[in-house]
């Protein structure tokens, strides 16, 4: 029977190949107790070193006078009955491997012991001494394994809660590197009577996108208009997108020439990214919308085309169709050459500017929506404005896939002539 030290000492710990497992049976018949004793010791000599309480209260002082490896526990006490005896010891010491030893074969009574948190649930009568000693091996095994997933489980937690942390002030930056407001031409003109409006939706699929748009002046009368998709989304896509807006910044001395403005991105975006070991491309689009020369000049690199809205013609084309011209999207080769190419703007016409994150959901059968669809819902909705525009097609993409939820993310963009060129 143990001694009722006061020393304190540690509850848990991890028994060294070789030592004595400590054991702690909590069994009130003498008969029982020997019985259980004499059958580890003939099973395995002198591997466990057993330490005997009669009653709960005893066994719960025990945890405070000696390190235990694994406990053996009837549930039938005289001073605790039932499931309450395995409550009381598992709240005392939840790191410690406990077996129950009962009388009762009860399976009901057994499972519940085992949802609890026991080991291992054994009848008095049934176990031999290898069966015994093997059972408290594995629960000692079973339960060190489990403690270690615990541990595993709120390291990661942690690291998740970080990697959150991260990833909203990433996207909080992104926000801050898109547009909060447009600028008006020319410069001194209020936003409704500036000869180029704009707009945009931007819905991002991750916590960060790899979609990014941005929009200048040029001259008093000329805007840039530059919208790029990074491959994939999340935290690398959203790098490649700030360093994208660094580069827009150093390239405005050669904004008005769009092919050049896409050769000198893609040049520089190779210098900088030529030592990574992960593969990286970009579709981009570039326009210069010219109000006085009533054109959009612009490149392509490898990204869908955008569209142009004839009001007055009730036409809506895509910018293909006046000059298929195009390059490789950014990234893949470092000499590149992007051709310039022009298109009318005329007062009215509204240019929709797009990525692919929008069409390129599908329906329950796996059919993508597409460009195709994409183009002939604009048609229907060739006289709405930007926004009523950009929220319909949106409603009537999302009612095609039956979600409200984009995989990809998605970036809209208009550009509307508002006043006939002025010379």
């Amino acid at each position: 029977m143990i001694a009722e030290s006061k020393q304190s000492s540690a509850v848990e710990r991890e028994p060294v190949a070789g030592e004595r497992i400590r054991v702690l049976l909590i069994e009130d018949n003498p008969g029982d107790a020997r019985l259980i004793e004499l059958m580890l010791k003939e099973a395995n000599g002198d591997a466990f070193e057993v330490h005997r309480a009669e009653r709960l209260e005893q066994a719960l002082r025990a945890f405070g006078s000696c390190e235990i490896d694994v406990v053996l526990s009837d549930l039938s006490l005289p001073d605790s009955q039932g499931m309450e005896t395995f409550q009381r010891l598992h709240s005392r010491a939840p790191h410690c491997p406990i077996i129950v030893l009962s009388g009762l074969n009860d399976t009901n009574l057994a499972l519940k012991a085992v949802h609890l948190g026991a080991q291992d649930y054994l009848i008095k009568g049934q176990v031999d001494g290898q069966l015994l000693a093997r059972a408290m091996r594995y629960a000692i095994e079973r339960k060190r394994m489990s403690e270690q997933l615990h541990r595993y489980a709120a390291e990661l937690r942690e690291k998740n809660a970080q990697l959150e942390s991260d990833f909203n002030m990433a996207r909080e930056i992104q926000q801050i590197f898109l547009p909060d407001q447009y600028p008006t031409f020319p410069h001194s003109a209020a936003p409704k009577d500036s000869l180029l409006k704009f707009s945009h939706r931007y819905i991002s699929a991750a916590a960060v996108g790899g979609d990014f748009f941005d929009i200048f002046s040029i001259t008093d009368s000329a805007a840039g208009v530059f919208i790029c998709d990074v491959m994939g989304h999340g935290m690398r896509a959203a790098l490649i997108t700030a360093i994208m807006r660094g580069l827009i910044e150093e390239l405005m001395p050669v904004a008005a020439d769009a092919g050049k403005f896409l050769t000198e991105i893609n040049r520089s975006l190779r210098a900088i990214l030529r030592r990574t070991r992960e593969p990286f491309l970009a579709t981009a689009f570039y326009g210069v919308a010219d109000a006085t020369a009533g054109e959009l000049r612009f490149a392509n690199a490898g990204h869908p085309s955008p569209f142009r809205l004839q009001r007055d013609m009730n036409e809506v084309h895509p910018l293909k169709d006046y000059d298929p011209r195009h390059g490789p999207a950014l990234g893949l080769f470092e000499r590149t050459d992007y051709p310039t190419c022009r298109c009318p703007l005329q007062p009215d016409d509204l240019v929709f500017l797009y990525t692919d994150g929008i069409y390129e959901v599908t329906n329950a059968k796996g059919a993508e929506f597409g460009q195709d669809r994409l183009l002939e819902a604009t048609r229907r909705r060739v006289h709405l404005p930007a926004e009523g525009l950009f929220m319909e097609l949106l409603a009537e993409v999302q009612k095609y896939s039956a979600s409200t939820e984009f995989e990809d993310d998605v970036c809209l963009v208009a550009v509307e002539a508002s006043k006939a060129p002025q010379a």
